[in-house]
């Protein structure tokens, strides 16, 4: 227990520093606490601590090249999910396999086609069955986001616009709980995501209007950074809004004018 409690303080002190070194410790008091809490002795605690594992192991996959730490992460998962089942323990079954969603997505942007995004959609979407808005709204919220984030990657690899379509809509699901008022940085987050899928949606259908809406999102997310002091944001919000801009007035050009957007 003690090794864990050690592996989770050491996880939260690597996510605020810049470094690996705090997260490689968790890494370690994490699989010395495996050595005691085994599956066969305490399934439970030994789930717990496999996916306290993959999340320290998927943030150093994240700051790392390669994907051996990635991959490392999904394999902690998945183990979790072994006693972590949604007929025993439905919301942590949830959140386990929305972390998954988020290993399986990190692999999928690193590596070329499209299994662990698709893989990555099936664990998220598994998750929404127990994370749903009526019980726990902000963590449905939270998933419906990430669902969007791997459609939207999987829009841009593929032909057509079906892939698009389906992130646009849930991030627009997202944003029914992810509202201004109540988290106004996950609200900026998430309609920035929308901006993004609206933005490639509309270059590929040549639709001007979903163009500008999609310029209202991303303004509207830089106006909430820039309402939260966050003006080290300007610069990359700035950059999208001209890029958008750009488009708009080709997109708004007579077609004898232009050879596409």
């Amino acid at each position: 227990m003690t090794q864990s409690n050690l592996g989770s303080a050491l996880s939260t002190l690597g996510e605020r520093e810049n470094s690996t070194a705090r997260l490689q410790d968790a890494v370690a008091a994490f699989r010395a606490a495996l050595q005691e809490r085994t599956r066969e002795r305490v399934p439970l605690d030994w789930a717990m601590t496999q996916h306290n594992l993959g999340a320290a192991l998927q943030t150093l996959g994240e700051r790392e090249s390669g994907t051996a730490r990635l991959e490392e992460a999904v394999a902690a998962y998945r183990a979790a999910l072994q006693e972590r089942t949604r007929d025993r323990v439905p919301l942590d079954w949830a959140m386990t396999q929305n972390n998954l969603g988020n290993a399986l997505r990190a692999l999928g942007e690193r590596e070329s086609g499209a299994a662990r995004l698709e893989e990555a959609v099936a664990a998220y979407r598994a998750a929404l069955q127990e994370y749903t808005r009526a019980r726990v709204p902000l963590d449905w919220a939270m998933t419906q986001n990430n669902l969007g984030a791997s459609l939207r990657t999987l829009g841009e690899r593929e032909g057509g616009t079906a892939r698009l379509k389906d992130a646009v809509a849930a991030y627009r699901a997202a944003l029914q709980e992810r509202t201004r008022e109540r988290v106004p940085l996950q609200w900026a987050a998430t309609q920035n995501n929308l901006g993004g899928a609206l933005w490639t949606l509309a270059l590929r259908t040549e639709d001007l209007a979903m163009l500008q809406d999609a310029r209202a999102a991303v303004n509207g997310a830089l106006n909430v950074r820039m309402q939260a002091g966050q003006e080290h944001h300007r610069p990359y919000f700035e950059q999208r809004l001209q890029a958008i801009d750009r488009d708009i007035a080709t997109l708004s050009a007579p077609q004898a004018q232009r050879a596409g957007p």
